[in-house]
């Protein structure tokens, strides 16, 4: 077990726990509470070790709060809003999606606080005289490697959401005032530095889970070499060789041993039991993560809040009552047709495995009850219609060419709702739609990558689960798109079907019910789903009717591109990458609102995406601090400093 701190930097220092090393940190992790620290402590052995581990908590911010989904999984063509809209700005892009927003503010400060703790251990370690930890230059290098990666990741958000920015690679000591934002590339060559030098430094493996590890800088420096790279008519500073570079840092990855893609899709986010969430968590394929624990008290001050917000209205169903299983029903996101239908349901596990649509009764007094008009016997009067521990509740992911009869969901003793519904007069109807009507958003397929079962109650919000930020899964897809963008589709195809090996019902896997009764299989087949999942070059060399391509992708080059979007939803929906991903290949203004009307603004007044949308707001906060030859900066001035549009 690994007893961790996390420093605040503010000042006077509070020590708070963190949590790297999940392992059996995840049932019991002490905590020291220290409040009368100075920057002089960080020129101690102990102190640094406890500045780098400080360094780690802003990752954690990511989850924390509602702009998780507003700022990296809204006003795309995934997801969108369900019937409970606190950010729906965010969604449907009208002008409170401005710099006064909080979400903005709380990204921003969150990721320049991190940076500044990484500043002071990179400034201060070089002086350190340990005898333990830090006794010798390898051991500093690998501390300095942490740092400088933990700093080019909060750069790498930050330049992917706003743009230009402050570029700050000193300790900011005392009250400092005058920033200028540097130019995109400035920022990249940053990033790219500390990731290359954490590439060279940091070891392969660590003993702590959570830390930084070689394998956790060769991803990233793909990453952004693929994201600088990819640029056409944006200006990031793109060179000749970034595309080779990217393809080369993933095959780094993907070649090496500390990391193999979990057998079944189902393992990254098994909730059956505590230790098999904890090998979740811990399977080799994930590379980074912002580090929770179980303990709501050392989770940081918000805990992993994603769990709550993907979650669909059940607690009024008959027979069902809020419980810690099926979570807090806050039903921010679902999904949108889009992400319902890229995938061949029939042949790839992947939706099924990741998607919630059978809701088990949990409160007898509640149970629905047959009477005379719908009782298929007159015995059965009276009767409940089902028990506690039977399905009560059924989501249907169905097409307008497969629609439910009316008949069949108002006769079936529990609840079911469909997507598309042939009514009495024979019309199809939506059952529940992620368009038009509201009211027709409280159903739908629930995402259970971040359910947590594990809090102590269901009212809690603070999840105990830890925040996946890189896993093996995405390094397959970032080499596949570089190759791709090299002309190799050969090789491209070659990673993205390593991928689909793994989504593909397996010889003698039993697949669901819904593989028969709903997507076209047949009862009682075993066999594998591979041979029709394969993906070919006919798959983007053509207009492939299944790959759904926005009107104008007519080129192979822009298919590829559209067709490895769709396969990162296939792999990676909902977790947090789709805003910066549609950004990065500069489609944001093409696939947001062709997918998802509610990103077009349909039905709402002065709302759409425009093009100044594609960077965020500069925070009203920062602008109002700043100052520019000693004064305050002017109405003109923070204009000049704030990104178009806003």
């Amino acid at each position: 077990m690994t007893i961790n701190r996390i420093i605040r930097n503010t000042g006077l220092v509070a020590l708070l726990g963190l949590g790297l090393g999940l392992g059996s940190c995840k049932d019991y992790l002490e905590e020291e509470q220290v409040s009368t620290l100075t920057n002089e402590y960080f020129k101690t052995e102990q102190g640094m070790e406890d500045l780098v581990k400080a360094s780690y908590e802003q990752t954690r911010y990511k989850f924390a709060l509602e702009h998780s989904y507003g700022m990296f999984n809204f006003g795309v063509d995934e997801l969108t809003h369900a019937d409970q809209v606190n950010a729906i700005f965010w969604n449907i892009y009208d002008s409170r999606l401005n710099s006064t927003d909080s979400f903005v503010d709380g990204v921003w400060t969150a990721d320049y606080d991190g940076i500044n703790r990484c500043n002071i251990g990179i400034a201060a370690l070089p002086g350190i005289q340990g005898t333990t930890t830090l006794r010798t230059d390898a051991q500093k290098a690998q501390r300095l490697g942490e740092l400088r990666f933990l700093r080019a990741y909060y750069y790498f958000q930050l330049v992917q959401q706003f743009g230009a920015i402050p570029l700050v690679l000193q300790p900011s000591e005392g009250v400092r005032l005058e920033y200028t934002r540097a130019p995109v590339p400035d920022v990249y060559r940053v990033i790219i530095s500390d990731l290359r030098y954490a590439v060279d430094n940091l070891a392969p493996t660590t003993t702590e889970f959570g830390r930084a590890t070689k394998g956790a800088a060769q991803h990233y420096l793909a990453k952004v070499y693929l994201t600088r790279g990819s640029a056409v008519a944006d200006q990031r500073g793109q060179k000749a060789t970034d595309i080779d570079s990217a393809a080369f840092y993933a095959d780094q990855v993907i070649a090496s041993p500390n990391y193999a893609l979990a057998a079944n899709y189902a393992d990254l986010f098994d909730i059956s039991s505590y230790a098999n969430s904890v090998a979740a968590q811990t399977n080799k394929e994930v590379i980074f993560s912002a580090q929770f624990n179980n303990v709501v008290a050392l989770s940081g001050r918000f805990g992993n809040r994603v769990h709550s917000y993907f979650t669909m209205q059940y607690e009024n169903e008959p027979g069902m009552i809020r419980d810690v299983l099926n979570d807090r029903a806050f039903r921010r996101v679902m999904p949108t047709n889009y992400a319902m239908d890229i995938f061949d349901r029939r042949n790839d596990s992947r939706f099924y495995k990741m998607m919630k649509t059978t809701w088990i009764a949990n409160w007898a007094p509640t149970l629905p009850k047959w009477t005379a008009a719908d009782a298929p016997t007159p015995a059965q009067v009276g009767q409940n219609k089902f028990a506690v521990g039977d399905t009560a509740l059924y989501i249907i992911v169905n097409t307008p060419q497969n629609p439910v009869p009316q008949a069949q969901l108002t006769r079936s003793r529990y609840k079911i709702y469909a997507r598309y519904v042939r009514n009495a007069a024979g019309a199809v109807v939506p059952g529940y739609s992620p368009t038009g009507d509201i009211s027709l958003r409280n159903k739908f397929p629930q995402l259970v990558k971040y359910l947590d079962p594990f809090r102590p109650s269901a009212a809690e919000e603070a999840g105990t689960k830890d925040g996946l930020l890189a896993r093996l899964g995405e390094t397959y897809l970032i080499g596949a798109e570089a190759y791709g963008r090299k002309g190799n589709y050969t090789k491209a195809l070659e990673y993205v079907n390593k991928l689909r090996a793994r989504a593909a019902y397996k010889q003698g896997e039993v697949k669901p019910t819904v593989n028969y009764r709903t997507e076209g299989g047949t009862r009682g087949d075993v066999s594998s789903t591979y041979p029709a999942l394969t993906a070919t070059l006919a798959n983007f060399t053509a207009n492939d009717p299944k790959e759904m391509y926005p009107p104008g992708v007519t080129s192979t080059a822009d298919r590829f591109i559209h067709f490895i979007l769709n396969e990162r939803t296939r792999e990676l929906l909902g977790e947090l990458h789709r805003w910066e991903d549609l950004a990065r290949t500069e489609t944001l203004l093409l696939r947001a609102p062709y997918f998802n009307p509610d990103a077009a603004g349909v039905g709402q007044s002065n709302a759409g995406i425009k093009d100044f949308h594609k960077l965020r707001p500069i925070p009203q906060t920062h602008l109002e601090r700043i100052f520019r030859d000693g004064q305050p900066l002017t109405n003109e001035q923070r204009k000049q400093e704030q990104n178009p549009g806003y």
